[in-house]
C-alpha cells in the first residue's frame, strides 16, 4: 500500500502499544494520506504481540510483522523497512512505541517531508527540549550527539534521536544490507548515509518526554556501541 508506513518496533509494550496506536491512528487519517502503522514485535513475552493481533483485527491500518526472538531495535526497523517498501510505501517513519515521541507531531514530520529527503524530530534545534531527563542523561545525550556530529563531520544537531520520516528513494539508496549499527549507532548510521548520499535532511523541533509504563531498553552495551561506531562509520566512508 502506498502512502505513509509508520513503524513501531516493540519489546514489552504492553502497557503502551494500544493507546499509542489509538492516538497516532488519527493524526495520521489528519494528513489526507493513505496510512499503515507497521507493529514489529520482537517476540515479547509481555503480550504485546497480541495486544497487536487483536488491534489488527479491529483497525485497517494496523499490520503486525513478527519475530521469534529479540534481535535489537536495528534489525527490527530493517525488517519493518523491507515489508514497507516491497508494499509501495512512499513515506516510511520510525517512532518510539513509548510515547516519548508525541503523536501530534507526526503531522507535522510528513509535512516536512514534502520539502526533504529525510526529516529528524529533533530535541537540539530551537524549539526543541527533553522533558523529565535528569542531568546526566541530557548531558549523555548531548554529548553523544556532539560527538557524533564532530566525528562526521556534518552539521545535522540530533543525531541520536529515532522519530524519522524517510522519503523511500533515501532507503533505496542505502544499501540496507550493509548497515551494521543497532539502536543509537543505528539512527547515526542511517542519517550519515542519507547526507553522504547528498539528500536533503531536515529538523523538525519536537519536545522528548520520558516514557510513560515501562522500562527503558537503553543499556550499557547500546551506548557503548555508539561510541565505537561512530569512528568506524567514518573509517568506512
Amino acid at each position: 500500500m502506498p502512502g505513509v508506513w509508520l513503524i513501531l518496533p516493540t519489546y514489552n509494550e504492553a502497557d503502551n502499544l494500544e493507546a499509542l496506536v489509538r492516538a497516532v491512528l488519527p493524526q495520521l487519517e489528519g494528513t489526507a494520506l493513505p496510512h499503515t502503522i507497521l507493529v514489529v514485535d520482537d517476540g515479547s513475552p509481555d503480550g504485546t504481540g497480541e495486544i497487536a493481533d487483536r488491534l489488527a483485527a479491529e483497525l485497517p491500518p494496523v499490520r503486525v510483522l513478527h519475530r521469534a526472538r529479540k534481535q535489537g531495535l536495528g534489525r527490527a526497523y530493517l525488517a519493518g523497512f523491507e515489508m514497507a517498501l516491497d508494499a509501495g510505501a512512499d513515506l516510511l517513519m520510525e517512532m518510539d512505541a513509548d510515547f516519548s515521541h508525541d503523536p501530534r507531531d507526526v503531522p507535522r514530520l510528513i509535512a516536512a517531508a514534502g520539502a526533504a529527503d529525510l526529516v529528524l524530530g529533533s530535541r537540539y534545534v530551537p524549539g526543541g527540549g527533553v522533558e523529565n531527563w535528569g542531568l546526566s542523561r541530557r548531558l549523555l545525550s548531548r554529548g553523544g550527539c556532539a560527538y557524533a556530529r564532530v566525528l562526521l563531520g556534518i552539521p545535522v544537531r540530533d543525531l541520536t534521536g529515532g522519530f524519522k520520516c524517510f522519503n523511500r528513494r533515501v532507503l533505496e539508496a542505502i544499501d540496507l544490507a550493509d548497515v551494521r549499527a543497532d539502536g543509537y549507532a543505528f539512527q547515526v548510521e542511517l542519517t550519515y548515509r542519507a547526507v553522504r548520499a547528498g539528500f536533503r535532511v531536515a529538523e523538525v523541533p519536537i519536545l522528548f518526554r520520558e516514557r510513560r509504563e515501562g522500562a527503558s531498553k537503553m543499556t550499557a552495551r547500546v551506548t557503548l556501541e555508539a561510541v565505537w561506531k561512530v569512528p568506524a562509520l567514518r573509517l568506512r566512508g
